[in-house]
C-alpha cells in the first residue's frame, strides 16, 4: 500500500507547505497522489533559538527530498531527533536514511521503525529544554498511530488520522475502526477539556495537505463523516449486499476510482465494527 487514503472531499486548494508557525515548518516531499494529497508533510519543530529541531515523518526515501530537509534543519541548528506518527513508507521509509546521514535516532511506536533505544508511548513527554512535545496514542488509522502535541504552539500533529483534506482511511486489518472513532473522541474530549497547560489548541498540523485552523469542526466533522458512512453501510448490507467490491460500488460511488482500493479496506474495517467480517 502506497499511502493512506482518501475520499476526497472539501476544498482543493494546492499545499505547498512552508513556515506555519515560529516553530513549525513543513517540507513537503515531491509524492503527490489521489492518496497523498500534495504529499507527505515532513514537520520539522522547534522554537527559534532553540537550537537543534525535531524531525515528524521524514517521509519517502527520495534523496532530493531528504537533502531539503537536512539543510532545512541545518539552518535551525542540526536533528535532535526523528519521530513517526506511524509506520506507513510514505511517512517513516525514509527515516533510516536520514537517521544516518544526521546521527540522530529515530522513535516510534512500532519497534520495527526504531532506531535506538527509546520509543514512543501514550503520555510520553519529549522534553527539549523550553519546550515539550506531548505523545497521545490513537490507534485506528494503524495499530501504531501517534499524534503529537505542542503546547507552547498551539499545534497538534495528527499524522494520518486526520487529514488537512478529505477523510481517513482505516487500514484495515492493521487499522480497526472502533480504535479510530475512539481516537477521533479521545483528541475531541482533549480539544474540549484543555488538557494541556499552555493554551488552547489553535490548528491542526496533518500529514497530508494543508493546516487546519479549527480543530474541533475538523474532527467533529471526521466523526460525523464516518458514522454516516457506517450507517450507509449497514443499510446496504441490510439490503443483503455483503460483498466488500460491491459495497464499495454504491456507498463511495462519490469517491474517484483509483482510491476505491482504499475505499474498501474502509468497508472492510466497517463490516468488522458491525460484527460482518473477522480481522
Amino acid at each position: 500500500m502506497s499511502g493512506h487514503v482518501l475520499p476526497l472531499q472539501g476544498s482543493v486548494d494546492r499545499w505547498a507547505g512552508g513556515e506555519v508557525t515560529a516553530s513549525a515548518r513543513c517540507v513537503l516531499a515531491p509524492n503527490p497522489s489521489p492518496w497523498t494529497l500534495d504529499g507527505t508533510n515532513t514537520w520539522l519543530l522547534g522554537p527559534p533559538g532553540s537550537g537543534a529541531v525535531v524531525i515528524v515523518d521524514p517521509g519517502p526515501d527520495h534523496p532530493g527530498h531528504l537533502a531539503s530537509v537536512r539543510a532545512t534543519a541545518e539552518e535551525r541548528g542540526g536533528v535532535a531527533l526523528i519521530l513517526l506518527t506511524h509506520g506507513h513508507h510514505d511517512h517513516a521509509e525514509g527515516a533510516g536514511r536520514l537517521a544516518r546521514e544526521v546521527g540522530a535516532p529515530v522513535r516510534a511506536w512500532d519497534p520495527q521503525h526504531r532506531l535506538g533505544d527509546e520509543g514512543l508511548a501514550d503520555g510520553d513527554v519529549i522534553d527539549m529544554g523550553d519546550w515539550r512535545i506531548d505523545v497521545v496514542g490513537t490507534p485506528g488509522h494503524t495499530s501504531d498511530s501517534v499524534c503529537l502535541v505542542l503546547p507552547h504552539d498551539g499545534s497538534l500533529l495528527t499524522g494520518d488520522t486526520v487529514l488537512g483534506r478529505g477523510t481517513s482511511l482505516v487500514a484495515w486489518p492493521d487499522g480497526h475502526l472502533g480504535d479510530y472513532l475512539a481516537s477521533l473522541r479521545r483528541l475531541r474530549d482533549r480539544l474540549d477539556s484543555g488538557a494541556h497547560d499552555a493554551g488552547s489548541i489553535d490548528r491542526l498540523l496533518p500529514g497530508h495537505g494543508p493546516v487546519l485552523a479549527d480543530p474541533m469542526g475538523a474532527i467533529d466533522a471526521y466523526l460525523d463523516h464516518r458514522l454516516a458512512r457506517l450507517a450507509e453501510v449497514a443499510d446496504v448490507v441490510a439490503r443483503g449486499v455483503t460483498d466488500p467490491a460491491s459495497i464499495v460500488a454504491t456507498v463511495y460511488a462519490d469517491v474517484p476510482r483509483e482510491v476505491w482500493p482504499a475505499a474498501e479496506m474502509n468497508v472492510r474495517a466497517q463490516l468488522e465494527y458491525l460484527g460482518l467480517q473477522r480481522g
